[in-house]
C-alpha cells in the first residue's frame, strides 16, 4: 500500500496571448513563482498537447525545466469534454489521468490561455483530485474574466459569468434580452464570450438588441499591447463602429 506522501494537482495559469499573432513577453504577465514552480513540474494534464509545449518552451527560456520537453508526460484532456464541457457531477472521470499523483508525482493542469477550469476544460479534473485525496493548488497568474470585470466599471459585488451565447440569431437575441433583464432588475453584471471570428456578428446583435440606456463592456486583447477595454451605454455604442476586431478573443459584459 501506498505509504509515502501524494502528489498535489497544481493549477498553472498560462498567458492570454494564445492565438494572437503577437505575443507579450512572459515575464511581463505571469509572476516569477508561477513560472518556477511549472519548471518544476514534468506531468501534465491539458487542453491541446501542442499548445501545452509551446508555453513549457516559453517557460524553460526564463526558468530551466525539470525535464527536456520531449520528456515531459503531457496527457489531453478528451475532445468530447472540450465540447460537452466536464462540470456535470458524474460526467466525465478524470481519476485515471491523475494515477502518477499516488506514487508522490506532482501533476500540472494546463488550459490553453488563462486560469484552467475557469472558462476552459478542467473541473473534472479538479474534482477527480479532490475525490482522491490530492491537495490542490491554484497559481496566480491572469484570469480574462475578472480582468475583463475590473476594467468594465460594471457591478463587481454580484456576477455571472454564461459561456457563449446561441449562434442562432433569433434564439441569441433571446438570450440577450434575458440576461439584460436579470442585469437591470438585479443589478448582476453578465459576462460572456465567443469564438474568434463571431465577435462581429455578437457585437452588431447586441447593439440592436439592447435598451439604450443598458451598459455594454468589451475586453479584448488583455495584457497586450493592444489591448482594448471599453465601457459605455448602448446609445452611445450605436454611433460608433465595433471597437474589438473580429479576431480577437473578448470578453463581453452588460449591466447597469
Amino acid at each position: 500500500m501506498q505509504s509515502g506522501p501524494k502528489g498535489k494537482l497544481f493549477l498553472v495559469p498560462s498567458p492570454l496571448d494564445f492565438g494572437c499573432a503577437t505575443q507579450t513577453p512572459l515575464g511581463e504577465t505571469m509572476p516569477a513563482g508561477t513560472l518556477a514552480v511549472a519548471a518544476k513540474l514534468t506531468h501534465w494534464i491539458c487542453e491541446n498537447a501542442k499548445s501545452a509545449r509551446a508555453y513549457l518552451k516559453r517557460i524553460d527560456e526564463l526558468h530551466p525545466l525539470a525535464a527536456p520537453l520531449r520528456e515531459q508526460q503531457i496527457a489531453e484532456l478528451p475532445r468530447e469534454v472540450h465540447k460537452k464541457g466536464d462540470h456535470e457531477a458524474g460526467g466525465f472521470d478524470a481519476r485515471p489521468m491523475l494515477a502518477a499523483a499516488a506514487s508522490g508525482v506532482d501533476i500540472g493542469l494546463l488550459s490553453e490561455a488563462g486560469m484552467p477550469a475557469i472558462a476552459d476544460p478542467g473541473s473534472s479534473v479538479v474534482r477527480a483530485a479532490h475525490e482522491l485525496g490530492l491537495q490542490v493548488v491554484p497559481l496566480v497568474g491572469p484570469v480574462s474574466l475578472l480582468l475583463a470585470l475590473a476594467a468594465s466599471g460594471l457591478n463587481g459585488q454580484n456576477f455571472a459569468f454564461v459561456g457563449y451565447l446561441p449562434q442562432d440569431a433569433a434564439q441569441r437575441a433571446q438570450r440577450i434580452r434575458e440576461l439584460e433583464a436579470l442585469a437591470l432588475k438585479h443589478g448582476q453584471s453578465q459576462l460572456f464570450i465567443e469564438t474568434p471570428y463571431r465577435n462581429a456578428a455578437l457585437w452588431d446583435a447586441l447593439t440592436k438588441t439592447l435598451q439604450p440606456s443598458t451598459r455594454l463592456a468589451v475586453a479584448s486583447g488583455l495584457t497586450l499591447a493592444n489591448a482594448v477595454t471599453r465601457s459605455q451605454a448602448v446609445r452611445a455604442w450605436r454611433l460608433e463602429g465595433a471597437p474589438i476586431a473580429n479576431d480577437t478573443p473578448a470578453v463581453f459584459a452588460i449591466g447597469r
